[in-house]
């Protein structure tokens, strides 16, 4: 691996680590208006990123005539959609608005379930960094693409990481402690690239696969976590201009760039 494919294993994580800071910097939680635009601009980054940086370079995998090229993204997608599901089914967590998710336990902490909410949805994106890096391995994917979307997905880490932090802040944990447990939710992405880069690497065969396996994983995040949290009470307009902004500033780096 190079020193830039190493580098972009990590720098999703940055993100996440850098918004998880801003409870050193933010006296209250942040205004519920501007989460609403952050949450939405962060799946407005995810669905583009799954459509020109994941779907996209999969279906390009085979000839246009080939029927591989709608079969293998169609199948691929719909797995990673399922692999999803089994973790939010299976996987105890909490979401913002106190709604509990996956097994039943008391033996996890309030705080600790909604870490546990976050990290679900930072393994796609993990997953989806390390499948892209992998591709620029075998030559597949070019260095670009690859530093695009590792780009992409810091930056929308960073509200991801402060919506985490702040709220555990306001709940009585220390500013240290909130900062640990926000950045604790993206450690999960690095150590999931480096599982798909290994897989991928080994087998690269099932590079568009697992390509469109991180575009499924990510849709089911932006459909069943963000957009309905973002969606709920009033503003939800903002989440909408969010999401627009995201998505296009995604989609510009990833062409113009990528």
């Amino acid at each position: 691996m190079t020193p830039l494919m190493i580098l972009c294993v990590f720098i999703p994580f940055f993100g996440t680590i850098l918004g998880s800071g801003m409870v050193f910097f933010l006296k209250k939680e942040i205004n519920p208006k501007v989460q609403k635009i952050l949450m939405g601009f962060a799946a407005g980054v995810m669905i583009a990123a799954s459509i020109w940086s994941l779907l996209e370079p999969a279906i390009h995998s085979f000839d246009p005539a080939d029927f591989k090229s709608w079969l293998v993204p169609a199948i691929g997608f719909l797995v990673g959609v399922g692999f999803l599901l089994l973790l939010d089914i299976i996987t105890p967590h909490m979401h913002k608005n106190d709604e509990e998710e996956g097994i039943k336990t008391n033996k996890l902490s309030k705080s600790f379930k909604m870490v546990l909410a976050v990290t679900i949805h930072n393994i796609p994106e993990g997953l989806a960094a390390g499948i892209v890096i992998a591709g620029a391995l075998n030559g597949s994917l070019n260095e670009q693409a690859m530093l695009v979307l590792a780009i992409g997905l810091a930056i929308q880490n960073f509200p991801e990481g402060a919506i985490i932090s702040m709220p555990l802040k306001e709940e009585g944990q220390s500013k240290i402690k909130a900062f640990l447990y926000g950045s604790l939710s993206g450690v999960v992405e690095p150590i999931a690239s480096l599982i798909a880069i290994g897989l991928t690497a080994l087998v690269t065969v099932i590079l568009p696969y697992t390509l469109a396996f991180a575009a499924g994983a990510m849709i089911y995040v932006v459909v069943e976590e963000l957009i309905p949290e973002a969606n709920q009470g009033k503003h939800s307009n903002l989440a909408t201009i969010g999401l627009a902004v995201g998505f296009v500033l995604m989609m510009i780096l990833d062409i113009a760039l990528g």
